[in-house]
């Protein structure tokens, strides 16, 4: 039992949530009812979550010795024992060979962004998460991944909009964990997250104003251009701008006034009303698409 849970634990399926990304493009192209580009994005969500679980593998072994001098990441399961680091690099490798395979079966496209992502984590744990801006860039732009594999993997054109959005979201994200961070451990942060020492809580709310602000224009721009209204064969998308809204500023109130926000997977599945209102955008969107839609 005690290895079961450090497997669950090492393989991190709560981060998995993140990986819902890839289902954007079958939604906002307007391919959720068809039963076999709903299949696809479904393996394509499965496949990634593989990829992901990989790199968190790779995270800990590298971190393994420093994670042992640790007073809380020590019980990791690989720097506990739970887990060999043998068994974790070929569970690695396993997970790697899995994700890439599958998404090179679907097409070549999928396969190359998912090597893109691979390089991309690597070079983050190696290297990115000690170079202050490009840390946080590094954790956008994987979701700004997410979203492409998705749109590749059903072969549907990558929206621009759908990149810029999903970037400046996941930008908003990532700062507000880093806030969320320094304001929790204090002078410890660095000891945390040595990249911390970085960053002020001035210089992180100001960076998320600028980003909370395009985040919403962008969409707000997005549902009411010409192209997405011809692509879409609807103008009512805008009136899901409101969730946007409301979503954004309650995440906001929870990292300011509760004191939330280090784990942006957990706020989702533990925040009644922000989850509240992600599932009444979802089912407005499709709601929107089913009947207005072309």
């Amino acid at each position: 039992m005690r290895q079961l849970l450090g497997w669950i634990r090492v393989l991190r399926p709560k981060q998995w949530t993140k990986n819902a990304l890839v289902f954007a493009a079958l939604i906002f192209a307007h391919q959720f009812d068809q039963p076999r580009q709903l299949l696809i994005s479904c393996l394509a969500f499965a496949l990634f979550c593989a990829l992901a679980s990989s790199i968190y593998l790779v995270n800990d072994l590298c971190d393994i010795e420093e994670d042992r001098k640790h007073p809380l990441k020590r019980n990791r399961p690989l720097a506990a024992g739970v887990i060999s680091p043998a068994t974790g690099v070929v569970s690695a490798l396993v997970l790697m060979a899995v994700g890439l395979g599958g998404f090179f079966a679907l097409n070549l496209a999928s396969g190359v962004i998912a090597v893109s992502y691979l390089a991309l984590q690597v070079a983050y744990t190696l290297r990115l998460k000690h170079v202050v801006i490009l840390d946080v860039l590094c954790v956008a732009i994987g979701f700004v991944i997410r979203a492409a594999i998705g749109a590749t993997a059903i072969a549907v054109e990558i929206s621009p909009w759908l990149l810029i959005c999903t970037i400046l979201l996941a930008l908003f994200l990532a700062l507000s964990k880093r806030r969320q961070e320094l304001h929790s451990w204090g002078p410890e942060a660095v000891n945390h997250r040595p990249i911390l020492g970085e960053y002020s809580q001035y210089l992180l709310d100001q960076m998320i104003a600028v980003v909370t602000a395009s985040t919403l224009m962008s969409y707000s721009l997005y549902t009411i251009s010409e192209r997405t209204i011809t692509q879409l064969g609807t103008d009512k998308l805008m009136y899901t701008i409101p969730f946007v809204i409301y979503g954004i500023f309650r995440y906001l109130y929870l990292v300011h006034q509760r004191d939330a926000g280090e784990a942006p997977d957990q706020v989702l599945l533990t925040d009644a009303p922000l989850l509240a209102n992600v599932l009444l955008y979802a089912a407005t969107v499709v709601v929107i698409l089913a009947v207005w839609g072309a």
